[in-house]
């Protein structure tokens, strides 16, 4: 197959609309459904990310993806049963023995608002469990490089048999040289094939320079969960997972708040007043997840409030108090850090600082490096010097 038709670009208006190759034939494999124009862009972004971190931390991935950014990407670790309950899968049987289903499980369960509705790639077969995990949350489709026989007919009975399901070739490498239009111009460029692994992080400029080889692979996740976000970018990573994706954002300090953020939400979603919500058992999953961000952040209504919570709860559950959050979080140490560009000021370093951050990865380059090392060291925290930015548009 050379070209598959599309119902519509980015919007409806946009017709007519297709992929297509200019040489060869399309790496891919439509297993049900009909994904749409953003559908790909997410799916083939998405691909790219798990497959990269597969082959740099030799553990299978998974990321699940909203409007061409990551929400999260994690890798196949082992899920502690605090997280899990988290995470809203202490009830899947099995989830230990799939590595593909913890990463899965990591990366929806990081920011499950923002996951509503995500494209979803997998490094490696989707297995029954990881299918049993896919099946009941609400997504767009799938990519990954081949199905087991029953997790594929799991899959296909989601919404109503029109679930988007695409297989991938893994063996496919696309052109060195990538083209788009904008406005009729065309814009060529090399692709973006850099390499992050290890080596990456030799150059560490703070006087702290103990980089543990698990701070090393939050690291890599950070960056290369980073490559592949829109850029202004700033990932926080702790154990396999990005834990909070500030994305397009012009100002690199509103995206190291806004991850920041994220990333505290992450953290507050495993406090023990969360886990034990008395929720009522009618109410849905995303429904739990919207009210769980509004019991921690307090935003459009206060759900522990009369007339609020007999809504939700079965019983009225004490507020969250900003202390007892601050307190909590106070208590977190061991974060990385990646940022897609230079930090041009120290106030990024002290907004990370906040979220636990002890290890940030980040090119250098800015003509206040040396304020941004000297804030660092004032928390002994680890910084190492990439070199190398990572803008994607």
């Amino acid at each position: 197959m050379k070209e598959l038709e599309l119902k519509y670009g980015c919007n409806p208006n946009q017709k007519p609309s297709r992929i297509f190759m200019e040489q060869g034939e399309l790496p891919i494999a439509i297993l049900c459904g009909k994904p749409g124009y953003i559908n790909f862009l997410d799916a083939f972004n998405a691909w790219q990310l798990v497959k990269e971190l597969k082959e740099a931390l030799g553990m299978p991935a998974a990321t699940s993806f909203k409007h061409v950014s990551p929400t999260s990407a994690a890798v196949g670790l082992p899920l502690s049963d605090t997280l899990k309950k988290a995470c809203f899968v202490d009830d899947v049987a099995g989830l230990d023995a799939s590595p593909l289903a913890c990463a899965y499980a990591r990366a929806r369960g990081t920011d499950r608002m923002c996951s509503f509705g995500d494209f979803i790639a997998l490094s490696d077969v989707c297995d029954v469990t990881t299918a049993t995990l896919i099946k009941r949350e609400i997504s767009d489709g799938v990519i990954a490089p081949s199905y087991e026989p029953e997790a594929l007919e799991i899959l296909r009975s989601k919404r109503k048999g029109n679930y988007n399901i695409i297989q991938i070739d893994p063996n496919y490498v696309p052109d060195p040289v990538e083209r788009k239009q904008v406005f009729g111009v065309t814009f060529e460029q090399g692709r973006n094939n850099f390499k992050i692994d290890r080596e990456l992080l030799k150059n560490i400029v703070t006087a702290n320079k103990d980089l543990p080889e698990s701070a090393a692979r939050d690291l890599i996740v950070s960056l290369i969960t980073l490559k592949y976000t829109q850029s202004n970018s700033v990932c926080y990573a702790v154990d396999g997972q990005a834990i909070g994706v500030g994305a397009g954002q012009q100002s690199r300090i509103h995206c190291t708040r806004l991850a920041g953020s994220k990333a505290d939400t992450w953290h507050l979603r495993q406090h023990e007043k969360v886990l034990s919500l008395p929720f009522l058992p009618s109410l849905g999953r995303a429904d739990r997840d919207n009210v769980i961000d509004g019991y921690i952040n307090q935003n459009e209504e206060d759900v522990c409030a009369d007339g609020n919570w007999q809504k939700y709860f079965s019983a009225q559950p004490a507020p969250f108090t900003k202390a007892e959050q601050q307190a909590y979080l106070a208590g977190i140490t061991g974060v990385a850090l990646g940022s897609d560009a230079f930090f041009p000021f120290g106030d990024n370093i002290e907004r990370a600082r906040r979220s636990g951050v002890t290890y940030v990865a980040e090119p250098g380059g800015s003509i206040r490096d040396d304020l941004v090392i000297e804030c660092c060291d004032k928390y002994n925290m680890v910084m190492a010097f990439t070199g190398m930015r990572l803008f994607h548009h």
